[in-house]
């Protein structure tokens, strides 16, 4: 039995406005959602973390694997009528959010797809709306939004990495755990991105403001 829900994936339709997206709630769900949670790493900065710095325990490891699998690619490829074949992927893990986190901004030309997991649980804090990632309808204001997307629960959203593709959240401190895999555009990104990943890690644990 596949951890993720793929089938969930496969029949939500891609919204076409302001740039294609697909979100699926409880993507991971049930003892998989549970045991994620236990084997994410306690991860006490601000940042994103190149999995190979972390120790995710056997759980979260099963989720990782699934996701870099060859049945979610050909799912995504479907959907976004894009070709992964022999494209590698580079995946980050977060823990903790800062006030000024969340800004503005679309992801980088050396991304193809993103790939956003959430597995947090459905608690009061996110009732304010923080944190709460946002689909833009352009870069002006957080306000003027197509969607919202709850950080919990194994909730899912995938995006092809467009120069129009603008996201953010409003401020929000505290614990907030997210898988983040990209399929990028060749190996030499993966090395430069996990190498700056990991210098910026090191510098905000030395300074976590």
């Amino acid at each position: 039995m596949s951890l993720l829900n793929i089938a969930a994936f496969e029949r939500t339709p891609a919204a076409e406005k302001p740039f294609p997206y697909v979100i699926v709630p409880n993507f991971v769900a049930g003892q998989a959602f549970d045991d994620a949670i236990a084997d994410y790493p306690k991860i006490a900065k601000p940042g994103s973390f190149p999995v190979f710095t972390q120790k995710p325990g056997p759980g979260l490891t099963a989720v990782l694997e699934a996701l870099k699998g060859d049945e979610f690619r050909t799912a995504v490829e479907r959907k976004f009528g894009v070709d992964l074949s022999g494209k590698p992927t580079m995946t980050t893990l977060r823990g903790q959010a800062r006030a000024r986190d969340g800004q503005i901004h679309t992801d980088s030309k050396t991304k193809i797809v993103t790939v956003l997991l959430y597995l947090n649980r459905a608690k009061e804090a996110w009732e304010s709306h923080a944190g709460c990632l946002r689909i833009l309808n352009g870069p002006d204001s957080l306000e003027d939004f197509a969607a919202e997307v709850p950080p919990v629960d194994g909730t899912l959203l995938v995006f092809p990495c467009l120069p129009h593709a603008w996201h953010g959240h409003n401020s929000f401190e505290g614990e907030r755990r997210v898988i983040q895999l990209n399929w990028v555009t060749g190996e030499d990104v993966v090395r430069r991105e996990q190498r700056r990943h990991a210098v910026s890690a090191f510098f905000k644990g030395l300074n976590p403001f």
